[in-house]
């Protein structure tokens, strides 16, 4: 159960079986799974056992925690139990979100776990790990030697002790993480601003207080609306993905209500923020990113750095590259997909990294993603001047964009192909970073197609300088492929 004072500790579960394939719930980035059927207490302490060997972490310090979910204290327990078998000290953090793990890890240079499924239902659980210094572990980084060697313990019946086995011990995080976030982002000169937050019933219930509020420490200029602050795991007000509209509707009433400046949803474990202005209206991740490009750009400008670097997935607005070259920065163009911005943060060494779907990555924070830091600085450079979200969120979103319409098509590739022969033949560019990304010289719009890994989808990303554009562009590519 969980050991920090002052946590109330979720219900664990009832006893599970042993499962000896782990395939259905090891993913490309992370462990995810239903509880009781594809994860399991037993599979979870073979998987602690594995990481300490898959990794070289005997003789280390992990650390593990959790966030909300009815079971996540009793897989970190299980987890613990394996990884501590094989010789690894273990470091229970108890209830974090995940950018918690990632700060621990960076401090302490440590790797470590936490047990979440993000946005996922509440019958779902996960495992999300990383290295020493918060880089994460992937199917091309290890994930996969975990699995193998975890099926493996599981299909034996047994985990073998090692010589020294490891010890537990217990430590709160919560405190030393809502300082760090603080000295990043300077919050105590802003004017007052009243700020709606929906947690979702996720850790941001926890986390905002702390870092936002005056909870643990001195209270900052803002008057704190809380919704669903709550740590339920069964998400019994809407489930805790900000990134489905409907998801969001409480909060943009609220914020109406309340006559607020500024709306922020967290995920279910608070590493994505989305933000609302004060009319009730969604500000888009794409323009969140070059708001907050602009401010690391002078801060690390004032720093003595000279174009620095600035990561995009392919599918932000064009605004957004844009804004990094006037404002003297250098923008990077990637793939979409967390794992990939972090590789390119790494090498590029950006000093911030932004996704269309609200993963914002800070050099300062070991390159890792964290919701809380990007909606400070949302927070920061509202605060600094007089006007409305409503008016400064316009100044970075100049074109007008589709969202993600998905296709169902029955040939994925003859669907391309044919996109690829209609605007080509027009003089159109093609380019296949990331599927086929369209632009022709004019200007006037682009727009992507990728297919999805998983599902008979083709998914169409758009954006045009005016609606009118854009409509046409969109129904047009939607009849070419779906032909």
């Amino acid at each position: 159960m969980w050991a920090t004072g002052g946590r109330t500790p979720p219900d664990t579960l009832p006893s599970v079986t042993t499962l000896l394939d782990l395939s259905a719930s090891f993913k490309a980035y992370d462990v995810r799974g239903i509880v009781g059927e594809t994860i399991t207490v037993d599979s979870v302490r073979a998987v602690g056992a594995a990481f300490v060997d898959s990794l070289g972490l005997a003789g280390e310090t992990i650390l593990v925690g959790g966030d909300m979910r009815p079971s996540s204290p009793e897989f970190s327990k299980a987890f613990s139990d394996g990884a501590t078998l094989r010789g690894a000290d273990v470091l229970l953090l108890d209830l974090i979100s995940t950018d918690e793990l990632y700060y621990a890890s960076g401090t302490l240079n440590a790797a470590g776990v936490t047990f979440t499924a993000s946005h996922n239902p509440a019958q779902y659980n996960g495992m999300k790990m990383t290295r020493p210094g918060a880089v994460p572990v992937s199917s091309e980084t290890g994930l996969n030697d975990v699995q193998e060697r975890a099926e493996r313990y599981l299909a034996d019946g047994v985990i073998p002790a090692a010589d020294v086995q490891g010890r537990t011990s217990v430590r709160d995080i919560l405190e030393e993480y809502s300082r760090f976030l603080r000295a990043q982002v300077d919050l105590s000169s802003s004017r007052p601003l009243k700020v709606v937050v929906d947690a979702g019933n996720g850790m941001a219930g926890l986390t905002t207080p702390a870092v936002l509020g005056d909870r643990l420490l001195p209270a900052l200029p803002f008057d704190i609306v809380p919704l669903y602050f709550e740590l339920d795991g069964s998400f019994p007000n809407h489930p805790a993905n900000p990134l489905e509209p409907e998801n969001l509707r409480d909060l943009q009433a609220a914020v109406v209500e309340h006559g607020a400046d500024i709306g922020i949803a967290f995920d279910g474990d608070a590493d994505r923020c989305f933000i609302i202005d004060e009319l009730g209206e969604a500000v888009s991740p794409s323009a969140i990113t070059a708001m907050i490009a602009r401010r690391e750009i002078a801060r690390a400008q004032a720093a003595g750095t000279s174009e620095p670097a600035i990561i995009h997935n392919l599918i932000t607005s064009r605004a957004v590259p844009e804004l990094i070259r006037n404002d003297g920065g250098r923008p990077v163009r990637t793939r979409v997909g967390h794992s990939f911005i972090k590789a390119v943060m790494a090498e590029e060494g950006a000093v911030f990294g932004g996704e269309h779907s609200a993963h914002y990555y800070f050099r300062d924070f070991w390159n890792a993603d964290t919701g809380m830091l990007a909606a400070m600085h949302v927070l920061a450079a509202l605060g600094e001047q007089d006007g409305p979200l409503s008016e400064l969120g316009r100044e970075y979103e100049p074109y007008f964009s589709s969202g993600e319409v998905n296709s169902k098509v029955e040939d994925l590739q003859a669907s391309i192909a044919r996109a690829r022969t209609e605007f080509e033949q027009e003089g159109v560019a093609v380019d296949d970073l990331d599927g086929l990304t369209f632009t022709p010289d004019h200007g006037n719009w682009w727009f992507n197609l990728r297919p999805s890994n998983t599902e008979p989808y083709l998914r169409l990303n758009a954006e045009a300088v005016d609606p009118q554009t854009l409509e046409d562009l969109v129904q047009r590519v939607l009849a070419v492929i779906r032909d």
